[in-house]
């Protein structure tokens, strides 16, 4: 039987059962991610926690998704990316929930810990089904798995906004969102599920205990980590420079992560095209030289609309860097696909956890402004590294 057209594969998409599934579970765990971060005030209010006691719960969060990162990997390839999506997806709701019910500071911190392993496991997971989807239809649509991510996350925040207008409290609100959130998501993803089967590829040795790439997919793990440093170190920094270096009104401050975030989001919906059109390597090229470039406005200049413009430009730099990786770490031709998003996921959390106090240090020494040169230094490390992203040639 003939091969469907590309004309008809891409007519196809939007209609096909298995890249909506994955849509939905990008979207279900941007948005649970999305309303506990819009809710972190009223833990912070009701625990009257120090800044430095807040940090260490957050701390907590980030270091179970990082321990789930092997399991989840390993489990993927035992299970299938589909099944274990769904398995965390089960899981991942009530465990949002369940920090509603945090009777102290402790139990939060213990609460945090399960609920950001069910927050990475089920990121494993869902880019391991989606780069599935990706070799299936031919096409390159990571990034608008990410970009669904980023909208889930948005809408999860205007849900916080909105609860907290309204006088609601966090467990309504917590349930509010989770209940009709899970059930539309899971309605897309369980009958896109494939029958369960063992996909462990051959001479599959055991995943180590802690996941990191090893060979050229270490090369594609340092983009993850130039990427994630930067993105998180914009998250915790961006408005405190622009509230220190610019001397923006603290309205103004906020403009930095929402512009940042806007352009991520609008890069990642045709991020996929971009990939196709230009290849993984020059589309990474290019969004380095646009995170470079955005960051030296941001450094360099004065005025508030050039520094804004310069987030702007840095957002549309990152925003397919990551797809990009988890699509190369899933063709990995040394480590099944699981383990090696698991070990590619590693360092781009760790990345994650490590810009912001590495942007601090940094500070300390030469002032906030030039402390930003780290994430310019970064991109262009990707810039260098690109050519790691393309894909393996199997059979050779």
């Amino acid at each position: 039987m003939a091969s469907p057209s590309r004309s008809a594969v891409r007519a196809a998409l939007w209609r096909d059962r298995g890249w909506r599934a994955v849509v939905a579970a990008f979207t279900f765990n941007g948005l649970l991610f999305g309303v506990w971060a819009s809710r972190v005030p009223a833990f912070k209010e009701g625990f009257a926690l120090e800044p430095g006691t807040l940090g260490l719960l957050l701390l907590a969060l980030a270091a179970g998704a990082i321990v789930s990162f092997p399991l989840a990997g390993a489990l993927s390839e035992k299970w299938g990316a589909d099944r274990l999506t769904i398995r965390c997806a089960f899981v991942y709701g009530p465990a949002l929930v369940a920090l509603a019910l945090a009777p102290g500071p402790v139990s939060l911190a213990v609460l945090l810990f399960f609920f950001g392993a069910a927050h990475g496991s089920m990121d494993v997971a869902m880019n391991g089904w989606g780069a599935q989807i990706e070799d299936r239809l031919e096409r390159s649509t990571m990034s608008v798995f990410h970009a669904a991510f980023s909208l889930g996350a948005g809408l999860g925040a205007a849900s916080g906004y909105a609860a907290v207008s309204a006088g609601l409290g966090v467990l309504p609100h917590f349930a509010a969102v989770v209940v009709p959130g899970g059930i539309l998501a899971l309605a897309l993803m369980i009958p896109a599920a494939a029958a369960p089967t063992a996909v462990t590829g051959p001479d599959s040795p055991p995943g180590p205990l802690v996941a990191l790439p090893r060979g050229a997919l270490g090369f594609v793990g340092l983009i993850a980590l130039s990427a994630s440093m930067g993105e998180g170190a914009i998250a915790d920094w961006g408005a405190v420079f622009l509230r220190i270096a610019v001397e923006a009104t603290e309205a103004q401050a906020a403009l930095g992560y929402a512009v940042f975030s806007i352009m991520m989001v609008l890069v990642r919906l045709t991020g996929g095209h971009l990939t196709e059109r230009f290849g993984p390597v020059l589309t990474t090229r290019a969004s380095a030289v646009s995170a470079f470039t955005g960051m030296m406005l941001v450094v360099f200049s004065e005025a508030l609309g050039t520094v804004l413009s310069g987030f702007a430009l840095v957002g549309a730099g990152y925003a397919v860097l990551m797809p990009l990786v988890f699509s190369r770490a899933a063709r990995d031709e040394t480590m099944a696909p699981g383990p090696a998003i698991a070990a590619v996921a590693t360092l781009g959390y760790g990345g994650m956890l490590l810009g912001p106090p590495v942007i601090g240090f940094i500070a300390e020494l030469t002032g906030l402004r030039l402390s930003f040169l780290v994430l310019a230094a970064l991109a262009v490390m990707a810039f260098v590294l690109a050519p790691w992203l393309r894909p393996p040639v199997r059979g050779k």
